[in-house]
């Protein structure tokens, strides 16, 4: 599927620009470079792009730029056919419509360069200053190294470095991975499947917390057309039998500028058509849409208190859905963002979402940490944010979640580890900040604990703590905390036996998960291995391994199958002996196994004895609407399985999480079982659980 031709709502179409026609770059670089005193022509629609943000930027150093990247890439092509350089001249267009300074699309040009040609990275210093080959070193060490989804852990570990020091870094990588979306259509079928989840699951997420909504909606759509073709072409058919759509909004936008223009408030009212996957949301939380639901308006004044004028007059004139309102202003998102979100009724019933900013929020918006420019013009070479003797730079853009990030990723003992709770933590809605007694803060993600607060302020000390008190008052381990709340973790006077693995099931920053676990792993006569699920051993026969080949049946040894992977026949399973004789049982490829075998414990053959009843845990990842949870409950009934216990989170973005513990009564229906859970509309992921705490 070529996903760049099926998909009309990307980022330039949808704001009145033509895609620039990559065979014409293609056709203006291999005439080679223009004349010295122009830009050359390839080129001239970044200069552009860049001038209308940037009027006074000296366009001379680009035109050096891609004149070295043009004779570098000279006679290499993609698969596509272009000439390569039409690659980073589409990635250095994207940044530039989105306002990145200079320095960024210099080393946006040049990115693929060290990589990719004989160039070196001394000549690009030599040539554009420490700044520009910082950037470019930054690139580099993202580029090429995915050889398989192996790799893919320790990519991400890289680039979460890179960007940790240099936010640019990942605005280059975001567009250069945006590009290559929308030119998927030359890979294979599985290849661009196993690119696109990796952008969904990683790269979409990072965007969204680095502000960069333009990027991240397109990336969401070309990953929606890749990864759920069926629904795509559903909504595709729907956005075009709706053409005229827009007119309904259109008339609600005259009547809101003619109230303010009688109120004296200067402001631009926009309608902003939705792209693919939000009318997807859109049409599985209101079933069938109406006009007003395929855009919104968007109100762009000069001023904050302009902003509230706004909502002043729109709720007076209009009939406000005040569930809708949302005041972005005066508390911002983690991510930057910052909006006033209401939505008015009509007489019909029709309901139109209006989005309230100031122009600068606007960008901020759209380009999150792009439009926020060189973080470190400003900065003294000697003040305090200069850059520190290790070469560690101090990022004043880098926001809590990502220094999170970036210190329990030193700790991670693996890349699998790194991946699974890299994964664990962008699907963590937001953050909270919460004040410790000697006034200090700590940075934690929406539903954090006492345990994950203790951690995060005294690392492994932390094996001590006892307990604490929230707000004044003792409070367990495992209560919830909440932004604003005052949290005094409580420690032994004397070591004690540190930590248990009821600890786990607290935990939810990948700090405390690593420190826990790894105790519990090094200290295994003290404690029963993690999450363990005390299940009578009836369906497992067991039998120690002192070398391959020699197999003594011990078939009386208590069993408990591993909560981290939810073990159920016919899965190829190992077991590891634990704390009084018991066995602990996981499926072969969990990756708690790896990190046992190297840690040196001596694995237990298991085999399955027969078929018998099994409890699995499952998670379904749907699109929320109405009645969701009871089309799961009867696909799940109707399969003959129980529901032990179910959870449900909060809702993302529109997206759910639905956690089921089941039992069936033969785990040969266990695909059967998932395969009806996918059936249900609005589902498009069913996995089995992982225990976050011991997937290492």
């Amino acid at each position: 599927m070529n996903a760049e031709a099926t998909n009309p709502s990307a980022t330039g179409r949808r704001r009145g620009r033509p895609r620039i026609d990559l065979r014409r770059l293609g056709r203006a670089a291999l005439l080679g470079p223009a004349g010295r005193d122009r830009i050359p022509d390839a080129i001239g629609h970044v200069a552009d792009a860049h001038r209308a943000h940037h009027p006074d930027a000296d366009l001379a150093v680009l035109r050096r730029a891609y004149e070295l990247a043009e004779s570098s890439h000279r006679g290499q092509f993609r698969k596509s056919g272009e000439p390569y350089i039409t690659h980073p001249l589409a990635v250095t267009l994207i940044l530039a419509e989105l306002g990145a300074e200079t320095t960024t699309l210099t080393a946006s040009l040049l990115h693929d360069t060290v990589e990719d040609t004989e160039l070196t990275l001394d000549q690009v210093r030599e040539q554009f200053g420490d700044e520009v080959a910082y950037l470019v070193d930054g690139v580099t060490k993202l580029e090429k190294v995915d050889y398989g989804a192996a790799a893919e852990p320790e990519t991400f570990r890289k680039m979460l470095v890179a960007t940790g020091n240099d936010v640019r870094v990942m605005s280059i990588k975001l567009a250069d991975r945006l590009h290559n979306m929308r030119t998927l259509g030359v890979m294979r079928p599985e290849k661009q499947a196993r690119i696109a989840k990796v952008t969904r699951d990683v790269l979409i997420p990072l965007a969204e917390r680095l502000g960069v909504q333009a990027l991240k909606t397109e990336l969401e759509d070309l990953v929606f057309a890749i990864l759920h073709p069926a629904e795509y072409e559903r909504t595709r058919a729907l956005i075009a039998e709706n053409a005229t759509a827009g007119d309904a909004l259109e008339t609600v936008a005259d009547d809101l500028r003619a109230v303010l223009r009688e109120a004296g408030i200067q402001a631009e009212v926009l309608v902003r058509p939705r792209h693919f996957v939000s009318v997807h949301r859109v049409s599985l939380k209101r079933g069938d849409l109406r006009g007003t639901d395929f855009g919104r308006l968007l109100v762009l004044v000069g001023e904050d208190a302009d902003c509230y004028a706004v909502l002043g007059e729109l709720h007076t004139c209009f009939t406000p859905v005040i569930s809708e309102f949302k005041d972005f202003i005066a508390a911002p998102k983690f991510n930057l963002y910052q909006s006033l979100h209401t939505a008015v009724a009509a007489p019909d019933g029709a309901v139109a979402e209006v989005l309230i900013r100031t122009h600068q929020m606007h960008r901020v918006a759209e380009a999150g940490v792009v439009a926020l420019g060189n973080p470190y013009a400003a900065a003294p070479a000697d003040g305090p944010d200069a850059a520190a003797d290790d070469g560690e730079r101090v990022d004043p853009t880098r926001p809590g979640w990502l220094s999170r990030l970036l210190d329990w990723q030193q700790s991670a003992p693996d890349p699998d580890t790194f991946w699974t709770s890299l994964r664990a933590d962008l699907a963590q809605d937001g953050e909270i900040t919460v004040f410790l007694p000697d006034g200090g803060t700590l940075a934690l993600p929406a539903g954090a604990t006492c345990v994950d607060a203790a951690y995060e302020q005294y690392g492994a000390v932390a094996h001590a703590c006892v307990g604490a008190r929230v707000n004044g008052r003792l409070a367990t381990l495992g209560t919830v905390l909440h932004d604003g709340d005052t949290v005094q973790p409580l420690l032994a006077e004397e070591a004690g036996s540190g930590p248990s693995p009821d600890w786990l099931e607290h935990a939810r920053t990948p700090t405390a998960r690593i420190a826990i676990d790894h105790w519990l792993t090094t200290h295994p006569h003290d404690a029963d291995a993690p999450a363990a699920d005390p299940r009578p051993p009836a369906s497992v026969v067991t039998g120690r391994q002192p070398t391959a080949n020699a197999v003594v049946d011990a078939p009386h040894t208590g069993v408990r199958l591993a909560g981290c992977c939810t073990p159920v026949p016919p899965d190829t399973v190992t077991g590891f002996a634990v704390r009084g004789g018991a066995v602990t049982v996981h499926r072969a490829e969990c990756p708690a196994v790896r990190r046992m075998e190297s840690l040196g414990r001596q694995p237990v053959t298991v085999r399955w004895s027969g078929a018998a009843p099994c409890r699995v845990t499952l998670v379904a990842e749907s699109f929320g609407r109405p009645r969701l949870l009871a089309d799961l409950t009867e696909a799940i009934a109707t399969a003959g399985a129980a529901i032990v216990s179910a959870t449900v989170e909060p809702p993302s973005e529109q997206r759910v999480r639905h956690t089921y513990t089941l039992q069936l009564p033969d785990a040969t229906g266990l695909p059967a079982l998932m395969r009806a859970m996918r059936d249900v509309p609005g589902v498009y992921d069913v996995s089995r659980a992982q225990h976050p705490a011991s997937a290492h």
